[in-house]
C-alpha cells in the first residue's frame, strides 16, 4: 500500500491559515489534494494535521469535503507521520508538505518509481538541496515503512524529528537513497507558498494555466514563470533578497 501523506497545519506565522487560502474558489489544501490524486501509483491520499485547537478548522474541513485526514504530534512531525502509517497500514509512504499547491502527479509517479526500480530505503527530487535540479514546490520524498520506523525509533534530535526526513539524508545514519534528475535545472525557480507575495504568485501561474488550458506539469510552469516578468520578478526578489526571505 502506498500512502502520501500532506503534512498541514494553521499555524503558520509568515502566512497564517494558508492552506485554506483560495485559488479561484478553491482552497490551496483542496487544490494540492487533487493533484495528488491523480498520481498513478498512489493508492491513498492524507492529510496529516495537529492536535492543536487551532487546527480543529482544518480537520472539520477535510471531513466536510471527503479528504482523509490524520491528526497527530503538533511538534514531533515524525511521530505524526509514523502513527498516520502505520494506522493505514502503509508499506510506503510519500510525503508532500501543503505548502506546494501546484505538485505535479508525474513527478510524484517518477520518484515512486524510482524508489521501486532502485530498491532504497528513502527517494526525493528536492533533497540533497545541493544536487536538486527541481524548482522549490514541487518537492517529493518517498520512504518505505521500515526506514520510518526506524527513524522513528532511533531519532533523538527534535529538530530533526520536527523535519521528518533530514534523518534519511541529512546525516549518514546508513539509509541508501536516490535522487531524481531532470533533463533541465530549474532549481532557481519557486512556486511554493510561504508568504502573501508567493500566493500572489502562484494565482497568477493559475489563471495563466487556466488561460492556455493545460494542467500545470512542472515545464509547463516555468515555462509561464520564464515568459511572465511579473511573476519572474517575484522568483528574482525573494532568491536576491530585494523582497522577501525565507
Amino acid at each position: 500500500m502506498i500512502i502520501l501523506i500532506i503534512q498541514a497545519r494553521l499555524g503558520s506565522t509568515r502566512l497564517p491559515n494558508k492552506v485554506l487560502k483560495e485559488l479561484n474558489g478553491v482552497t490551496l489544501l483542496k487544490f494540492q489534494v487533487e493533484r495528488a490524486r491523480q498520481a498513478k501509483l498512489v493508492d491513498k491520499v492524507i492529510v496529516a494535521t495537529t492536535s492543536g485547537s487551532r487546527d480543529t478548522e482544518l480537520v472539520d474541513y477535510c471531513r466536510d469535503n471527503g479528504i482523509p485526514v490524520f491528526v497527530g504530534s503538533e511538534n514531533d512531525v515524525l511521530s505524526r507521520y509514523y502513527e498516520c502509517a502505520k494506522e493505514d497500514r502503509a508499506d510506503i509512504i510519500v510525503r508532500l508538505t501543503a505548502d506546494c499547491p501546484l505538485i505535479d502527479p508525474e513527478i510524484i509517479d517518477k520518484v515512486v518509481d524510482l524508489f521501486l526500480k532502485n530498491k532504497v530505503d528513502f527517494a526525493a527530487n528536492t533533497v540533497p538541496p545541493e544536487t536538486s535540479k527541481f524548482p522549490d514546490g514541487s518537492d517529493v520524498e518517498v520512504f518505505s515503512m521500515a526506514a520510518l520506523e526506524r527513524a522513528q525509533n532511533e531519532c533523538d534530535d527534535s529538530f530533526f524529528r520536527e523535519h521528518v526526513t533530514f534523518y534519511f539524508w541529512k546525516d549518514n545514519n546508513g539509509f541508501s537513497s536516490v535522487q531524481l534528475g531532470h533533463h533541465s535545472d530549474y532549481s532557481k525557480y519557486r512556486f511554493t507558498v510561504d508568504y502573501p507575495e508567493d500566493l500572489e504568485a502562484v494565482k497568477m501561474i493559475v489563471d495563466e494555466l487556466n488561460k492556455q488550458k493545460k494542467f500545470g506539469h512542472v515545464d509547463e510552469i516555468v515555462k509561464i514563470i520564464e515568459d511572465n516578468s511579473a511573476i519572474k520578478d517575484k522568483n528574482s526578489q525573494y532568491y536576491f533578497g530585494i523582497g522577501w526571505k525565507k
